[in-house]
């Protein structure tokens, strides 16, 4: 099980099915499901219904989900079979409904309303990048008005809608994931996932890697690029409910990930990277050194390791942070006044919906195939 926070709307539990690679028709070149989901196999209906008996509590809002693959691109019967699995438990109320994960060229209105039918609540869509260009050169299949039409089509039918992104796919450079990022929250989802591209072992992109046509971002690159989107995000009220691939023993085993910015913590390392940028601001411009924090604050705040209490050292000779009763999540006390680190960690290049906006002189670090 997992949760979803960030909106009371997606504050629900997630009970998640994993399909690795079913329903699609092409391998995109960074892809490799069965190493992230860490399923060697795709459970059966029977499979799922079964689970579902045994894990489900008696009263739940949460959502069945299936994960990986293209679920609107399984054979229809096979749709329809996983669906049903699900349909007496949302009858019984113990789950609030169902949701999937599929491609953003893969929502014609018949499929939608199938899914409608069948208990969907929330479709994710892969878009990785509203790119044309890097859309190509990942071989995704796909371009960016099919994320928008899709988007349309589901709105039309009351589902929530999620969007995935990846920051640092073959083409692709700072300027292209704000301008990305742009467009995803200019259709206004739900919410969005974020994923640094990895190179991950046996998939095309590490071919590409290893005959030095595709340089992946760096972990430092990374951290500083997705803080910047988390900020543009949160800024626009669209929660992030996940920040880099999910740490399991698959990823974390010896060889899986070849090269790229992969870290077991990688949310926090964001999320700290924000605090990082509002606590050096402030301290500058009030002269503070000492700074009172939430208590479950306090970690972000450090930073991974006490990374942030080790570069504000370094930059002020001395810094203290303590946790306090009293002060309000993401605000922090500095001098007796109240400062807000999300005010504090401003970004002031503003995203652009400009497609010329991709040549704004940002470093193109990202190799092409």
């Amino acid at each position: 099980m997992e949760g979803c926070k960030g909106n009371p709307s997606l504050d629900m539990t997630i009970f998640p099915f994993f399909i690795p690679h079913q329903g699609c028709e092409q391998r995109c070149v960074f892809c490799q499901q069965h190493r992230i989901s860490g399923v060697p196999n795709a459970p059966t209906p029977a499979q799922v219904a079964q689970q579902l008996a045994s894990i489900l509590p008696p009263q739940s809002s949460g959502e069945v989900a299936f994960y990986g693959g293209s679920f609107t691109l399984l054979d229809v019967s096979l749709q329809r079979d996983y669906l049903a699995c699900v349909t007496p438990f949302i009858q019984a109320g113990q789950v609030g409904g169902i949701r999937i994960s599929t491609r953003p060229d893969a929502c014609s209105p018949e499929v939608v309303a199938r899914l409608k039918t069948g208990g969907v609540t929330t479709v994710e869509l892969g878009c990785q990048s509203f790119s044309p260009e890097v859309l190509r050169l990942s071989q995704r299949g796909h371009g960016p008005h099919d994320a928008r039409q899709s988007v349309l089509q589901l709105r039309n039918k009351g589902m929530r809608v999620g969007l995935q992104l990846m920051p640092g796919l073959p083409g692709g450079d700072f300027a292209e994931a704000r301008y990305s990022l742009a467009q995803a929250l200019s259709l206004r989802p739900d919410f969005l996932r974020i994923y640094p591209t990895v190179v991950l072992a046996g998939t095309a992109l590490e071919q590409s890697w290893r005959e030095g046509h595709y340089a992946p971002l760096t972990l430092e690159q990374a951290v500083d690029l997705c803080a910047e989107l988390l900020w543009h995000c949160r800024n626009s009220g669209i929660p992030v409910i996940r920040l880099g691939l999910q740490s399991s023993h698959e990823l974390d085993g010896e060889g899986a990930v070849v090269d790229g910015p992969y870290h077991p913590a990688f949310g926090q390392l964001v999320r700290s990277r924000l605090w990082r940028r509002a606590l050096e601001s402030a301290a500058r411009s009030s002269g503070g050194r000492q700074v009172q924090v939430a208590f479950a604050d306090l970690s972000d705040a450090h930073g991974h390791r006490r990374s942030n209490s080790d570069y504000l050292m370094r930059q002020f000779d001395s810094f203290e942070m303590v946790a306090a009763d009293g002060v309000m999540r993401e605000t922090f006390i500095m001098l007796g006044r109240n400062y807000d680190v999300m005010s504090q960690a401003c970004y002031l290049q503003p995203l652009s919906t400009a497609a010329d906006s991709m040549d704004d002189g940002a470093p193109a670090f990202i190799g092409s195939l």
